[in-house]
């Protein structure tokens, strides 16, 4: 099991994991969050939301030095202090914004498929399906290089979709609330991956990573990484690993951020470990 005095990474889903899925609050991980800052443990938020949001929960949890993935992981921000980094200030792995609408809208004209996704509804639209402030809602519009959609059609009309997204060399991913479009291959294990190589550059060392998680997008994710933690979904969702994870994987029993807690007081082992879980 790993320590806190350990090189570590940790890499946390926000909606339904650090956050609660439905008042976004995450006040039962403040522990937590607050012993890893001062281990000097990052916490990456890997995210469906945009840069935007993020930037906004960063700060607000406390983690401005730590890089973040979002959209899925189509875009990597990195910290200021990593302004010599050849790929300073975002790294993008998918196709852009635009591309994907128009190939989006093209599909929409050429056979009957029944979805609504970001571009075409307003902000108000937005905070109304996801209980987010309007100011919010619109800093999940700002996107860079994926789509969230709506699905409105049946399960066959789905697969022909998927399977003309990937001639486009676009695929779908399920997240919590939505379905999302992106680049093909692009998923929040590659970007963690990628940004785990990031830091042994840097570092000269290989560090322990841990991630936490609760819905079908996270899967790649926590595939990626040396432990994961599978946060008990408030939507019933069951995410399975494969026997490969036996041992490296917790299911936890608690939702949300307690979940989040509750995954890192199994596996973080400290000599104030119980101190931290009991508080």
């Amino acid at each position: 099991m790993p320590e806190l005095s350990d090189d570590m990474l940790i890499f946390s889903d926000l909606d339904g994991s650090l956050l609660d899925h439905d008042t976004y609050d995450w006040q039962p991980a403040a522990h937590w969050l607050r012993r890893l800052r001062q281990h000097h443990i990052p916490v990456i938020i890997t995210t469906s939301k945009t840069a935007c949001e993020t930037i906004l929960i960063r700060r607000e949890l406390g983690l401005e030095h730590c890089p973040f993935i979002a959209e899925n992981g189509a875009s990597v921000a990195l910290p200021e202090h990593w302004h010599t980094h050849a790929d300073y200030p975002c790294k993008l792995f998918s196709a852009g914004y635009v591309d994907i609408c128009a190939v989006l809208e093209r599909l929409r004209l050429e056979q009957p498929f029944n979805f609504s996704g970001f571009s075409t509804l307003t902000d108000s639209d937005v905070a109304t399906l996801t209980g987010l402030p309007l100011a919010d809602a619109k800093r999940a519009r700002q996107r860079q290089a994926s789509e969230p959609l709506l699905w409105h059609d049946d399960g066959a009309a789905l697969q022909r979709f998927i399977h003309l997204l990937d001639r486009h060399g676009l695929a779908l991913t399920q997240g919590g609330r939505f379905y999302h479009v992106m680049g093909k291959g692009i998923n929040k294990g590659r970007a963690a991956s990628w940004l785990r190589l990031q830091y042994q550059q840097v570092t000269g060392t290989t560090p322990i990573t841990l991630s936490l998680g609760d819905g079908p997008n996270d899967i790649a994710l926590l595939q990626s990484t040396d432990y994961a933690v599978v946060i008990k979904s408030q939507s019933q969702q069951h995410i399975t690993l494969g026997e490969a994870y036996t041992g490296k994987a917790y299911f936890t029993h608690d939702t949300g951020p307690t979940g989040w807690s509750e995954g890192l007081c199994h596996f973080i082992s400290d000599n104030k470990k119980r101190e931290v879980c009991d508080e």
